[in-house]
This record gives C-alpha cells, structure tokens and sequence, in this order.
C-alpha cells in the first residue's frame, strides 16, 4: 500500500499523532472483491435479502417496547442498570439492523427496507436511519476519502483528544460524534423521507410519554446512549478502521458478539462484498481463507476499547484517509 505514515512528535517519550495516516492507493475492497470473484465466482450465491430479517428485527424491537412500559414506575437505578446490562444490547442490535437495512438486505424492493428501518428506529428514541443510509452508502464508496467519508474523526476530535482521559469521554460521547459529525462538517438537505422518520418517531416517542411516562422513554434513550459508549457492542466504531497496523485500514472481529449485531465484525468481508447479508458473511471467509487469515483481526470487542485508550500513540488521528481519485470523481 502506498501511504504516508502518520507525522509524529516526541513528547516525554512517547510517540504522539498529529497527522492521519495517508493513503495513495484506491481503497482495498473493490479489487479483492474483483480477485475472490474471479477465482469463487460461487460467492455470487450469497448475494441478496436475509429472509429472516423481518422477523428478527420486529422481535427486538417488540421485546425492547415492552421493557420500556414495563419500567414505568421503576426507580431510575433499577432503569439505568437495565439499559446498561439488557437494552443498550437490543437498541445496538437495532442500530446495526438499520445498518444492515440501509443495504437493502431484507427485501429485494429498497422501498421496503427503508420502512423497515424507520420501525426498527423507533425503540432508539431519535430519528436516524433515513439520514444514516445516506452517509454510510458514501462510506463504502468513499472509504477515506477527506471530506466524503463522515465515518472519519473530524481535526478538532483528533486536535483534542490526545490523552488517556480526553479519549475515555470520547468514547463515552462517540455515540454523539458519529451522530452530529456529518451533520456539522457534509450536511445534507433532509428529503420527504427524513420527514417521515421524523414525525413516526415523534408520534412513538410521544405515545411512549403519554401511555406510560417519562421513564419508558428515558429507558430507551439511556438504552441507545450507554450501548454506543463505553460498552462492549459499541467496541466495532473503534475496531472496524481504526489503524493499529500502518499496513491495514480495515480490520474484522471474529468473536461471539457477532451473534448479537448481525455479524458486522466480520467487517473485511462486508466491505468486500456489501451486498452479503450479515447472516451468511462467515461464508465468504470459509469460501475464501487465504485472503482473511493473514489479515489482523481480533477477538474482543472490550479489549479494542482498552487499546485504544491506553495506548498513546492511537487516538482520532489513527485513520487511513485518501484524496478523491480521478477515477472516484467520474463514477460519481
């Protein structure tokens, strides 16, 4: 890969970033797509719709509705104990539902989808999976590319959190950095659809409050909150590119955690082949081991937090970027 390793300073003996590691190569998938393609055309067998996925997202989301009615009178500790240790892994599991639907691998007609993804937003609480599909397609296309890929630290994150407290808040609030960064830095007119989010998840919200009181809505909320934060679901904003190894900018979890999030761990793969639905993604690494098991990977969600804020030379700036390719620019 041709790139130009992160500009670095001493401080105290300690190697700190001040620059992103800068890439001057297309990014990687599209060409090991092309290569696994030509020697396993078979994978082609897993393109389309999980037929499952309606039914698994309408459980969760039944399942997450009902615990909030049923902490309606609770005490606000027993509320927070429950959104940390029970809801914050049903609205993640929600929020990568939305993922998985902002591909359209539910249903083959992307119309149904996308309502799909507005009934699996509503036990988050905000509107967000309109605005989402907008911004993460452009990740995929764009991966790196400075000012396109919005999945990036903007300079003021990186310029700021440097040290070992500074990125344990970030982590905490990069629920709130993921959500408000595109918004401030690539916003986008909201179309009729965002409308649509919106007053659906409005007119949940203010059932919610209604019917059974603040609290039911306050625990979803907490539920999306601490479950994006310091909590092992939330370890995959951090593992999928953050650049631990100078040589790789995309990096898969193979661990049990992926049975809760849709197998998004296996995140070499879905950017290699995005039209895979996440039920059938270990496929593509039993199909196709040779160009998987010498990349770096990891095991433990909880434990990519950990390095990440211990060690002290990674922080925002531990990102591959790339400026729009010639090539980018005429197929957009």
């Amino acid at each position: 890969m041709g790139f130009e390793g992160e500009k670095r300073e001493e401080e105290e003996g300690v190697v700190m970033a001040n620059d992103f590691f800068w890439s001057y190569t297309d990014e990687p998938h599209a060409s090991r797509r092309r290569q696994i393609l030509s020697q396993y055309p078979q994978i082609k067998q897993l393109f389309g719709p999980d037929p499952f996925a309606f039914l698994k997202i309408s459980g969760v989301v039944l399942l997450q509705l009902w615990t909030a009615t049923f902490l309606q009178d609770a005490s606000w500790l027993k509320i927070l104990i429950v959104a940390y240790f029970f809801g914050s892994f049903l609205n993640h599991n929600l929020f990568l539902a939305i993922h998985e639907l902002s591909h359209n691998l539910a249903f083959s007609t992307p119309v149904y989808n996308r309502w799909l993804g507005i009934f699996a937003n509503l036990p988050v609480g905000v509107p967000m999976s309109v605005t989402f599909q907008k911004y993460h397609l452009e990740h995929h296309r764009f991966q790196g590319v400075d000012g396109i890929d919005m999945d990036i630290p903007s300079l003021a994150e990186a310029h700021v959190v440097k040290n070992v407290l500074a990125k344990s808040i970030w982590v905490i609030l990069q629920l709130f950095f993921y959500a408000f960064r595109p918004l401030f830095l690539k916003p986008k007119p909201p179309g009729i659809w965002e409308f649509i989010n919106l007053i659906i998840q409005l007119s949940l919200d203010g059932a919610m409050v209604y019917f059974w009181g603040w609290k039911s809505l306050a625990y979803l909320i907490l539920s999306t909150f601490v479950g994006g934060g310091m909590h092992p679901m939330a370890g995959h904003f951090i593992s999928e590119h953050y650049v631990f190894n100078p040589e790789q900018e995309t990096y898969s979890y193979y661990g049990p955690l992926n049975l809760m999030t849709w197998s998004v761990g296996y995140h070499n793969e879905h950017h290699d082949f995005p039209r895979i639905p996440g039920s059938k993604l270990y496929k593509v690494k039993e199909i196709a081991p040779e160009y998987y098991e010498n990349l770096d990977s990891y095991k433990s969600w909880s434990q990519v937090i950990y390095m990440y804020i211990m060690d002290r030379t990674v922080g925002p700036f531990s990102r591959m970027k790339r400026k729009l390719s010639t090539k980018a620019n005429k197929s957009e």
